[in-house]
């Protein structure tokens, strides 16, 4: 079990920036976590459960409760077998930090929450983002969240039915391994962490191939290469691209 009154997990806010570079981060846990890697660090940071600072050139610097954050949720990935958004709930709780929408909305308070209006919400409904229902939960609180941003960039629900089919791909990649798990004898856990272990490397793995290919494009940390994209002012949007 993970101890939620582990000694310097402290604010991810806190005045101690004591600073390290990953490479040390890494040294220090992979004995304990051998699979530890820059790319999942990346991703529980684009998941907002860590946030190191950054040095003038851009690198990565942790300070040692950000060490101890890792460690907290490393561990409980590997122990409990927590999905991510429990264990920022955990975080959030040891930060004082108090989530302000309830865990089930209605349509009204889900628009009121995320700033969406009844179209936008309905063409997610319509391409299967977004399960039609008289109550709605997280998981349609940060969908609907995410397409309202994304719309901002001239990106529309119906672009993002591709995200939706990847994830059906995923997700049937998933339950390739675990369903004969699930149907032996005994105990389901065998299933059910083998289901964790393989989402997490799949989304490890996507957000490495995202990374990677926007690292290709020269649009990865503010680094653009040389003459390979025009500015921001002069990039199309999705719409004038599709012709639509």
């Amino acid at each position: 079990m993970t101890d939620g009154h582990r000694p310097g997990l402290g604010h991810r806010h806190g005045p101690a920036r004591a600073s390290v570079g990953i490479g040390q981060v890494l040294d220090e846990l992979r004995p304990e976590f051998p699979d530890i890697s820059p790319s999942k660090i990346r991703f529980l940071e684009a998941e907002g459960l860590i946030q190191p600072a950054r040095a003038e050139s851009g690198y990565r610097r942790f300070a040692v409760a950000d060490i101890e954050r890792l460690r907290f949720i490393l561990t409980a990935q590997r122990d409990e077998y927590l999905p991510l958004r429990v264990i920022k709930a955990r975080l959030d709780a040891m930060d004082g930090v108090a989530s302000p929408e309830p865990d089930v909305m209605t349509r009204s308070e889900l628009l009121e929450a995320t700033g969406a209006d009844e179209e936008i919400l309905a063409e997610l409904e319509d391409y299967g983002l977004v399960r039609r229902a008289r109550h709605y939960g997280t998981e349609a609180l940060l969908v609907v969240r995410s397409a309202v941003a994304l719309r901002e960039y001239g990106i529309e629900p119906r672009h993002l039915r591709a995200i939706k089919a990847a994830a059906d791909r995923e997700i049937s990649l998933v339950e390739q391994v675990a369903a004969p798990l699930a149907r032996q004898k005994g105990s389901r856990e065998p299933a059910l962490r083998a289901a964790r272990e393989v989402a997490v490397h799949i989304a490890r793995l996507h957000a490495t191939l995202v990374e990677d290919g926007l690292n290709e494009a020269g649009l990865a940390s503010g680094t653009p290469a040389a003459g390979t994209h025009p500015s921001a002012s002069e990039a199309p949007g999705l719409r004038s691209a599709s012709g639509r």
